[in-house]
């Protein structure tokens, strides 16, 4: 294989990445490290934005990969149509499946139990016991079941839940159980204790969690989003919880970053956190393993693992 490889941190800190590849260090920074047109493999710079992720595309004329290191790949996608036919676009599943799924647990174990007023009273000095929820005893419901998906459920197991329901864009069965598919959302809301969003952000799922979706959860129901803040939709969010009907703990919104303004700030019962569920210590490892692996493949001409899209 000829043509540069982006890679947004020194090679000479990813360990195992093969020879013969031309290495360029791009970061996000206004001056590229080459000519884009030279670019054969890009990886996307993590958790630099949109606009970064796509000012290089257009002239980026001979590429033949594009590799994000988040699971969502929507950041990218304006960028593709600058792109000739047969590119692929390859995500960073099992990257951040640790990650993610640790803070979902935190969500959830802290909306349950009452953290965040915990914490208020430690801040005024105030001793604020009472009976709480427990995740145990709870359905849950995960919508998105892919890798992350799969491994909240992992991390629920040992907390005694009383079912997981999982939904994804098609129906499949899994060893532990089945799959269902998007259309058996209503009916599967009702039941649902806590519902967790982890499904990619796509014109299909774009506003998922509106007033309907919403309007079909029981009374006292945690909505819990780790995906992608245009899953839900955020005025009929705050509806709901200006109602105190629902709980919500979110990692993105819609807007994000969320100003400082905005009323979702002090709505009752929601839990923000500022879209953390990736960058951590796992992430580093996970991801330069990743690229080795993928590397190395792309060196060899071997098929590439995570392929979401090949342009056409």
């Amino acid at each position: 294989m000829t043509g540069d490889v982006w890679l947004p941190f020194p090679a000479d800190e990813v360990p195992g990445l093969p020879e013969g590849l031309d290495y360029r260090f791009w970061n996000g920074e206004p001056d590229f490290p080459a000519d884009p047109a030279d670019c054969a493999y890009y990886v996307v710079p993590y958790m630099k934005g949109a606009e970064v992720a796509v000012r290089p595309l257009a002239r980026m004329t001979a590429v033949r990969t594009v590799q994000t290191l988040s699971a969502g790949v929507d950041h990218v996608q304006g960028g593709l149509k600058y792109l000739r036919p047969g590119v692929q676009l390859c995500n960073a599943r099992g990257v951040h499946d640790a990650s993610t799924a640790e803070l979902a647990l935190t969500l959830i174990l802290a909306s349950l139990r009452g953290v965040p007023d915990f914490v208020r009273g430690q801040d005024r000095g105030e001793w604020r016991s009472g009976f709480r929820p427990a995740l145990a005893d709870k359905n849950v419901l995960i919508v998105g079941y892919g890798a992350i998906g799969s491994a909240i459920e992992d991390r629920l197991v040992p907390f005694e839940v009383a079912r997981v329901a999982r939904v994804a864009r098609s129906a499949r069965t899994t060893e532990r159980g089945p799959v269902h598919p998007l259309a058996d959302l209503p009916e599967l809301l009702p039941e649902a204790d806590v519902v967790i969003l982890v499904t990619p952000l796509t014109e299909e799922t774009r506003g998922l969690a509106g007033a309907e979706f919403l309007g079909r959860l029981k009374d006292g129901a945690l909505l819990v989003n780790v995906g992608r803040g245009p899953l839900v939709d955020t005025k009929a969010l705050l509806a709901e919880l200006e109602g105190g009907r629902i709980t919500a703990a979110l990692d993105v919104t819609d807007p994000e970053p969320l100003p400082r303004e905005h009323p979702l700030w002090q709505a009752p019962g929601v839990l923000i956190s500022p879209h953390v569920g990736g960058p951590t210590s796992a992430f580093m490892p996970r991801a330069k393993r990743l690229l080795a692996a993928q590397l190395t493949r792309f060196a060899a001409g071997q098929p590439l693992e995570n392929v979401v899209l090949t342009t056409d």
